[in-house]
Parts: structure tokens; sequence; C-alpha cells
């Protein structure tokens, strides 16, 4: 059986600016008094940053498997569509009616939103997204950068927020290819970045960025850079077995945030954030995964 050769989505290609061949891209926001800022309704999320996430950052949200990642960007993007936003959820994993059931446990009817036209859930695979990058940068000889637009968002659809789910699956398909990677991840925050689009990008991680102890390849160092903000999600075990869920921002760009760890809940509501109640014994009592 021959399988068929995968033609690559693309319209257009630009050619690569010297200046943007390196990684360390400086991202130029306003982020003074009067910054648009992105509200995502999760309770007592808000009080660990200044006032909501400015518009137009893009954001990991990091963290161990079943640590609450998916259910914080599920839990935010239905705030985010009744609050009016248009927003697109990209899943590289699970397909979109499993994610739709997922969110009618919690008590989120988003159909009204599907129908109206200000919420897509797609999924995408990530092996055809490497493919179509690997076959152009082959083809330019790696002297060219890709437009990232054709052939990652739908043409469709033009959202305000996008959520991405998750980085992880993407880098797994570059497998063996860092730097393809590495300019895809620069591309697609640039994109971003110039139409002014909010973005949740997941990102799943045996230990958290900033706690070390992990070594990171240059693509995944880029976009912990690239990115405007960091919100770490915990899965905390206590010496005595118990187990707690917990939240952090460890950054988020020109944004007061409250640097500490706190409680958090998963319930058939969703999560709720205790900013008062503060993880303590974190350095000899508890584990953080």
């Amino acid at each position: 059986m021959v399988k068929k050769k995968i033609k690559p989505n693309i319209k257009k290609i630009k050619k690569l600016d010297k200046k943007q061949t390196k990684s360390n891209i400086k991202i130029k926001k306003n982020n003074g008094d009067g910054t648009a800022r992105v509200h995502v309704g999760v309770p007592g999320f808000e009080d660990l940053i200044q006032g909501g996430i400015p518009s137009g950052y893009a954001v990991l949200v990091e963290g161990g498997p079943g640590s609450g990642k998916t259910i914080f960007c599920l839990q935010s993007m239905y705030n985010l569509c009744k609050q009016g936003k248009k927003v697109l959820y990209m899943s590289f994993e699970e397909p979109e009616d499993r994610l739709m059931s997922h969110m009618k446990s919690f008590g989120w009817d988003i159909e009204p939103f599907v129908k109206k036209g200000t919420l897509k859930i797609k999924r995408f695979d990530a092996l055809d997204i490497a493919r179509s990058v690997e076959a152009l940068l082959s083809a330019a000889k790696k002297e060219l950068l890709i437009d990232v637009e054709p052939m990652f968002f739908p043409e469709d659809f033009e959202p305000e927020t996008v959520m991405v789910d998750s980085l992880t699956s993407i880098a797994s398909a570059f497998s063996g290819e860092e730097n393809r990677f590495r300019i895809y991840m620069e591309q697609l925050f640039r994109y971003l970045e110039s139409k002014q689009i909010t973005s949740f990008l997941i990102r799943e991680v045996p230990i958290p960025t900033h706690m070390g102890n992990v070594m990171w390849g240059r693509a995944e160092e880029a976009v912990s850079f690239l990115s405007d903000g960091i919100i770490a999600i915990y899965n905390v075990i206590h010496d005595n077995g118990k187990r707690e869920s917990a939240i952090e921002v460890i950054k988020m760009r020109g944004t007061h945030i409250n640097k500490k760890i706190v409680s958090m809940t998963i319930t058939d509501k969703g999560l709720t954030i205790y900013p008062g109640k503060i993880l303590e014994g974190i350095h000899t009592q508890v584990k953080l995964t």
C-alpha cells in the first residue's frame, strides 16, 4: 500500500530577517495603567495577579499529569465565551466530542456558543504540522521562515483567545528535530502577538520550570522565554500521604503578581483558588509534581 504524501498547506512564505533567527526574540507590549485585561473567571485567580491577564499575552499553563491544566483552560474558555469573546480551542490530544462531554460534567453548556459561532473546538494532528514544517524548511534550505496562519488556524474563524492543548504533543511530533520545533514556536508566538490574540498554551512537565532539576533543550527554553506568562499547577503530596492541588503565577510580564503557592480545589463545579491559603512547609514536608 502506497502512503499518500501530505502536501503542506502553505499559502505564502516570508523571508527570514537575520534579526529574527535568534531565539531571544523580545515581545514588546504596553503594560502601563489602562492596559486591557482578560478575566478568566476562575474563582480566586485574579487575586494572584494585577486584575487580570493583559490582553494579547501568550501564557503557558504547565504542570504534571492530572494536575488540572486542561480544566483551568476549559473553565476559562467557558467564562470568556459568556463574556462574548470569540475563542478557539485547539486540541492535539482529545477529540471534540470528548472535550464537550467533559465540560458538560462540570455544568458548562457550550453548545449555544458553538451554534452562535463564538466558539470553535477543533482537533488537529501534530504530525501533519511537523511534516508540513519539515517539507517547507527542507525545500527552502532553512533560509525561510514559515507563515503559521494557513496551516494552523481555521480560515473562517478569527478568535480573540486561543487555547492550545498541548505544546507537549506538538513537541513530540518534532522528535529529533528540535531546531524546527523552535522555529515553528517562534513564528507561532510572533503570529499571536501580531494579531493581539490572547493565548493559553498547555505544557506537561514532570517538574515545574522554576524548580530546576529538569534539563530543557534549547527549543523548550525558547518557549519559556517567549511566553509572557507562566501559570504552574501542582499535584502536592504530603508526608502523611495526603494529596492536595495548588497553583502559582510564576511570571506575568509587566504585571504585579503575588509570589506564593496557594491551595486549589477541583470539584464538580470546576476549579476554585484560595489566595489566602498559602501552602506551607513546601521545602521539607511536601513534594510538588
